[in-house]
């Protein structure tokens, strides 16, 4: 029987990432950073004075609190706001691990229904795929697979690109995903019953380096695909892509986070 997952907590009890306060944001700044800040996940910019305040939250890292304003704001702008600060606090600052798959669940959820509703809302989709998939990695990849969510999560993500060729971040999470299967079954069953190939991984991760350079995240998900695909070979390549996340200057509190996971995986 699977374990009976506690409640997550409420956003007025989410833990503090360390980086709040070192990126100090207001809905002007939001404005004027806008297309830096977002360019893994193409967004038009928020339409409203209420809607840009939120975003600043959660680029000076109140995920919380930038949470519960896009569920007060309501509509596909709010809804998506809140998905991306709710997933993101999950992925990366939520200590227990119980949570923080309640939280990814509770996205994937809400972000499916929106685009039932709406097959246009690409943020909807990528929020829901971007779900899936931290939740797919936390509790076993293979088991994951062997419930069928794998083509699920590779048709998503392909759809997204379709939906939306500039979307980086859905290039990087593809590639992952091809990189993370050959790695659980190998590349010949891979291929047979997934469809993906170790140079369609490593082709979507320079497409996505090529749309969106200034990405760590980018780089340290592409360095981790070249391990699991090709091991020992590539570990000067694999050093230099992480050398080269930890260098990227951080916008925001988002981008603290990813240069903090590439230093981590530096001194491993």
């Amino acid at each position: 029987m699977p374990p009976v997952l506690r409640t997550p907590p409420p956003p007025e009890q989410w833990a503090t990432p360390d980086c709040l306060g070192r990126f100090p944001f207001d809905a002007a700044r939001v404005r004027t950073a806008w297309t830096a800040l977002h360019a893994g996940q193409p967004l038009p910019p928020p339409a409203t004075e209420a809607l840009a305040g939120a975003w600043a939250l959660y680029h000076a890292g109140d995920f919380a609190a930038a949470a519960q304003a896009g569920q007060r704001i309501g509509g596909a702008p709010g809804a998506a706001l809140a998905d991306q600060a709710t997933a993101i606090y999950a992925n990366y600052v939520e200590p227990d691990d119980e949570r923080r798959l309640a939280l990814l669940r509770q996205v994937g959820e809400r972000a499916l229904a929106r685009h039932e509703a709406d097959g246009a809302d690409v943020q909807a989709l990528y929020w829901h795929a971007y779900a899936l998939g931290r939740h797919a990695q936390a509790v076993s990849v293979a088991r994951a697979l062997a419930q069928g969510l794998g083509g699920r999560l590779k048709e998503t993500l392909e759809r997204i690109i379709q939906l939306q060729p500039g979307h980086a971040d859905a290039h990087f999470a593809l590639g992952a995903f091809h990189a993370e299967v050959i790695d659980k079954v190998g590349e010949l069953v891979a291929r047979m019953t997934y469809g993906v190939r170790a140079e369609r991984a490593v082709e979507l991760f320079e497409r996505g380096l090529a749309l969106h350079p200034a990405s760590a995240t980018g780089r340290v998900e592409y360095a981790r695909a070249l391990v699991a695909l090709r091991g020992d070979p590539t570990l000067a390549q694999v050093q230099q892509l992480y050398e080269d996340a930890a260098a990227v200057e951080p916008l925001d509190a988002r981008q603290c986070l990813d240069r903090e996971v590439a230093l981590a995986c530096m001194a491993d």
